[in-house]
């Protein structure tokens, strides 16, 4: 019996649905903000927490706000939109044990809201003791809670509800499990590689230039794997039996990988000049990098939001293959989804 199937006592509200997409539509620009924050080193413009300048921070005045200069401006306006998503997610919560009859999607609500508070804490502690390491988690943090917001839309729909493996045709199962398994793993990869970048963006003053070579190298050899593993995602589900539901998110997936890899080559000339090692085009000679400029903020924060943008896919795609795959192959079993997982255990 499929434990996330509506039975005839159950409730379908759109409501769970509509705030969990509300919440991801405003998380995704709290992470570009975040990323801007981190590119304009403006993470210590405000230096007391959770208050803004001794003012509550959300009657910290607004024409000081607007006329404050850029670094103030944009981590005061990066608090101000994570309050508002951390609103956004207790209203998710509250929709969700009202009207969704699931109990283990009322229990992962809450876990939402315990990785919102985390990283808020997580965050206002990297201002107060001025830690690169907490700056660090605190990058990893935010795409973990970006994750747990795209599972809540995806668990929330009412393709969720309607779909199941009994609606494929009777398949040879080594495709299935082989689409399940490039999707989870695809997923792993990319958010390993969003802590490599954590890493690069936040080094530490300890580190030689050899073991930041290191971290390059790896962050290289992992965009390496995530498109080997997108281009196989697409081979795999290439076939007309495969819900459209699934094929367009793989094909938009490869699309964002393969932008991802021109803006990381772009961020890395902005930031770092062309490498010594390759031969250098024509038109970049007498190129100057200048640190913070516009060019160079719009390029590495647009970098660091598409990684999160990728993993938010992997995440949908990962998610709906397991719906429709899982239970076709028993060597699958193990790779399922967190509401079976937490079925299982509540």
């Amino acid at each position: 019996m499929d434990v996330n199937a509506p039975t005839s006592h159950q409730r379908i509200s759109r409501w769970p649905h509509t705030v969990a997409t509300v919440l991801v539509c405003a998380t995704f620009p709290l992470i570009w903000v975040g990323g801007l924050v981190t590119t304009y080193d403006a993470g210590m413009a405000v230096p007391d927490w959770p208050s803004t300048y001794g003012y509550n921070l959300f009657l910290y005045p607004v024409a000081t706000w607007l006329g404050a200069p850029w670094d103030l401006f944009i981590e005061h306006g990066h608090r101000l939109l994570a309050s508002a998503v951390g609103l956004i997610t207790i209203a998710f919560v509250a929709v969700t044990w009202k009207f969704d009859d699931r109990r283990w999607m009322g229990w992962f609500s809450l876990v939402c809201l315990a990785l919102v508070l985390l990283q808020g804490i997580v965050g206002g502690l990297r201002v107060v003791l001025d830690e690169n390491v907490l700056a660090r988690l605190h990058g990893c943090l935010g795409p973990v809670f970006f994750v747990s917001c795209v599972a809540g839309a995806v668990f929330t729909s009412k393709w969720w509800y309607r779909s199941s493996q009994a609606m494929m045709p009777k398949l040879n199962p080594l495709m299935p499990s082989a689409i399940v398994r490039t999707s989870w793993i695809l997923l792993v990869a990319t958010y390993l590689q969003l802590v490599l970048g954590a890493h690069l963006r936040h080094p530490s003053p300890t580190w030689s230039p050899r073991f930041f070579q290191v971290f390059v190298l790896a962050h290289l050899l992992m965009a390496a794997v995530i498109a080997v593993h997108a281009l196989m995602l697409v081979w795999q589900t290439r076939a007309s039996w495969i819900p459209k539901k699934l094929r367009y998110p793989v094909l938009f997936l490869v699309a964002c990988v393969s932008g991802q890899l021109l803006l990381g080559a772009g961020a890395w000339r902005v930031k770092y000049y062309w490498p010594t090692w390759l031969p250098q085009p024509a038109f970049l000679e007498g190129y100057t990098v200048t640190a913070e400029s516009m060019e160079q903020t719009l390029t590495v924060t647009a970098h660091v939001a598409m990684g999160s943008l990728i993993l938010a896919i992997c995440t949908m795609i990962a998610l709906r293959a397991t719906r429709l795959f899982a239970e076709s192959r028993p060597s699958v079993a193990g790779a399922v989804s967190t509401g079976f997982v937490l079925e299982a255990v509540l």
